[in-house]
């Protein structure tokens, strides 16, 4: 039996290469190998202030994105997350069952609540659990994320956990799946950062939508440093993030990589990336 896979993407801000190395590509590379559901997490994203026109064509937009990656709806289940109202409603049986330590323990709440400060909604503490109410309503086996996500992957397993001692086997405890390469893509203007959908800079990020013109321009812009060789080297970030984007989508080895660029500059880099 295929195992089951659930994933989304919420429609919120420009994908960008990051999303797609990290979550979509992957998602399309492996579509036939599994069972998938493919959700798009609009309740996910008003847990923050949202632009209500914004967001239906971003999500409409976001629908387009998923297909056109390649995802084949005659194979994956693909829905927006609203349209389903078993999502909320195991939310909030969740609720009854999460201590709110384990949700003070969540990091990402903590990063995202600095920023916004006093417009911090109910919804953006209790994201983990709305998150954990997704992956158990469908009985997911693997939940593809990165880094930053496998925190609520790891509580979902323990919120699961304990319904089934109290109420019996009820939830399959799903595994967090993480590439090997991709899953954590920097800024091109701050590689010391994540890509974000929401940092709106110029020079930040390559979106899926980007024409080729300004994609090159991107590239051609990101930050590396006053060294010369080309190597794949966490302690120099500017270069490793342009190192490990290439690597991403050539799928050449690092080795092979670091050959081809022996002795050129950051310039032929660049070139070959965008």
């Amino acid at each position: 039996m295929k195992k089951r896979v659930f994933s989304g993407i919420q429609p919120t801000g420009n994908l960008h290469i990051g999303a797609y190395l990290g979550a979509l590509g992957n998602w399309v590379t492996r579509q036939y190998e599994t069972d998938n559901v493919f959700c798009i997490v609009d309740l996910h994203a008003i847990t923050v202030p949202q632009d209500p026109v914004l967001l239906k064509k971003r999500t409409r937009e976001l629908t387009g994105i998923y297909l056109a990656a390649g995802l084949d709806a005659g194979y994956s289940i693909i829905f927006i997350q609203s349209h389903v109202a078993a999502h909320a409603e195991l939310a909030w049986i969740l609720n009854c069952f999460l201590p709110m330590g384990w949700m003070y323990r969540m990091t990402q709440f903590k990063e995202k609540s600095a920023d916004l400060k006093e417009q911090v909604s109910v919804g953006l503490f209790d994201y983990p659990a709305l998150m954990a109410a997704d992956i158990l309503l469908y009985r997911t086996d693997e939940v593809p994320v990165g880094e930053d996500q496998k925190q609520h992957v790891e509580l979902t397993r323990d919120v699961a956990q304990r319904f089934n001692s109290i109420y019996g086997e009820t939830f399959v405890l799903p595994e967090p799946v993480i590439p090997d390469v991709g899953a954590r893509i920097m800024g091109l203007d701050d590689p010391t950062k994540k890509m974000s959908k929401s940092n709106e800079a110029p020079n930040h990020a390559v979106k899926l939508l980007d024409p080729p013109d300004v994609i090159r321009a991107r590239i051609m812009r990101a930050t590396t440093d006053s060294l010369k060789e080309i190597r794949f080297d966490e302690g120099r970030p500017g270069v490793y993030n342009l190192l490990t984007i290439y690597h991403a989508f050539t799928g050449e080895s690092k080795n092979s990589i670091e050959a081809k660029f022996e002795g050129k500059g950051y310039g032929d880099l660049k070139k070959n990336l965008a």
